[in-house]
């Protein structure tokens, strides 16, 4: 990668293209709803643009960019307009969109977000557990702990939801 501190337009470009589905996804698994992902995705890439880091590989790209869309969805519900504003009084805003959740994906959103972040990384986009403790800048055993806890957790809710 390049060691200039600033990036060119054609850098921003080719590092939106990359990683837009995945810091969509990322986000969506927050916000639950299509405008406010489309915000906080939007936030992401700012971010990037105003930020210096020196990437050292894609993947270093990746990673930052999910844990800086991790971060601006958490500090979003911290603030004093997402306590006002209900999730419900907006969730029907998004007609038709492209990207649907599918019934494993609605289980695993409606998971607390300290197992529902390592799950989505590890199932849905395929980083190891030692790739997500560097992102999520936790211990390896907590994240197999979290996978751990979370499955469990999912495994309760399908065998809960077989039985109705």
């Amino acid at each position: 990668m390049k060691s200039s501190l600033f990036r060119t337009n054609e850098e921003l470009i080719e590092i939106y293209n990359r990683h837009v589905k995945t810091v969509y996804r990322v986000c969506f698994m927050y916000m639950k709803n299509h405008p406010d992902t489309e915000d906080m995705v939007q936030n992401t890439f700012l971010r990037l643009m105003k930020d210096k880091t020196v990437f050292q590989s894609e993947e270093h790209e990746k990673a930052w960019l999910i844990r800086t869309a991790t971060n601006l969805c958490k500090d979003y519900f911290k603030s004093w307009w997402s306590k006002t504003v209900g999730i419900d009084q907006v969730a029907g805003s998004d007609a038709l969109q492209e990207f649907e959740p599918d019934h494993n994906l609605d289980l695993v959103l409606k998971l607390p977000s300290k197992y529902k972040t390592p799950i989505y990384l590890y199932y849905y986009e395929g980083y190891s557990t030692l790739e997500i403790a560097k992102i999520l800048k936790k211990n390896p055993s907590t994240v197999r702990s979290y996978l751990h806890k979370g499955r469990k957790l999912l495994r309760m809710e399908i065998e809960g939801g077989e039985k109705e």
